[in-house]
């Protein structure tokens, strides 16, 4: 059997957003409480119940947690145009070889806008 799970996370973080036309409101240094959604595919193990351990997925995350949470993105190596799309792409860049079984990185920066990334 073959199952899909996720775990969540949130972080606080500021950014601005260098690329956008002059006067855009993300323009300006603001913050966001962004929400990550990490998921894993793969077989469920007959012993176990589980295709992972949810704590597993927390300590591979927790390193790149720890880079994000109350940090000025644009700062970051790879999120100077700090995007929820650019994040998402770099969060699974760094999570992917502590987690192979990541299957799709989900970046929210507000309640109703964010965006899924699937890999390369």
């Amino acid at each position: 059997m073959t199952t899909e799970l996720f775990k969540e996370f949130t972080f606080e973080a500021a950014h601005h957003l260098p690329n956008v036309p002059e006067g855009h409101k993300c323009g300006r240094l603001h913050g966001h409480s962004f929400m990550v959604r990490l998921y894993v595919e793969g077989e469920v193990d007959p012993h176990t119940g589980w295709v992972i351990d949810f704590a597993d997925i927390k300590a591979a995350f927790k390193p790149i947690y720890d880079r994000l949470d109350h940090y000025y993105l644009n700062e970051i190596e790879g999120l100077e145009n700090p995007t929820s799309e650019v994040l998402a792409r770099w969060i699974w860049q760094q999570v992917k070889p502590n987690l192979p079984l990541l299957s799709k990185v989900m970046v929210k920066e507000t309640c109703t806008a964010g965006c899924t990334y699937r890999g390369e």
